[in-house]
């Protein structure tokens, strides 16, 4: 009887420490999920809405050409009404972190421009918060 009565509760035990284990899994795995959200890892910018196809090889140029070049591309963009938000903000802040060392206040403004036109539920804010520490 003793017998039958250790091996349930070593059962038991066992079962318990395994249901414990799985839920730390779980928790883990969640908790990781919402930092690569937060820190935007899960977003491809190339697939955001809001840059025509024509314009794509133009930017990769521009942001491989450095802040001035970025910025001349930023300008000649906004003219286009098929270039919009959140790919438009996206740039912006790539913008934004390109010229913070040079020229923090307008790196501040730009990014107040672009925090104040970004909904909550954009795919793009979670990189928003994360800078706001910065630019704010």
């Amino acid at each position: 009887m003793k017998a039958l009565i250790s091996i349930l509760i070593a059962l038991i035990v066992l079962i318990g420490g395994y249901k414990i284990y799985e839920h730390w899994n779980a928790v883990k795995e969640r908790r990781m999920i919402d930092e690569r959200a937060v820190k935007g890892a899960d977003i491809d910018p190339e697939t955001l809405p809001g840059m025509p196809y024509q314009l794509l090889q133009k930017l990769r140029d521009a942001q491989q050409g450095g802040p001035e070049v970025l910025k001349r591309f930023l300008d000649e963009c906004k003219r286009f009404p098929d270039v919009k938000d959140p790919r438009l903000a996206w740039v912006e802040l790539d913008y934004v972190v390109m010229i913070s060392v040079k020229d923090p206040v307008e790196a501040k403004k730009i990014f107040a421009e672009v925090k104040k036109r970004t909904p909550p539920d954009s795919p793009i804010y979670p990189r928003i918060k994360l800078l706001s520490k910065t630019y704010e």
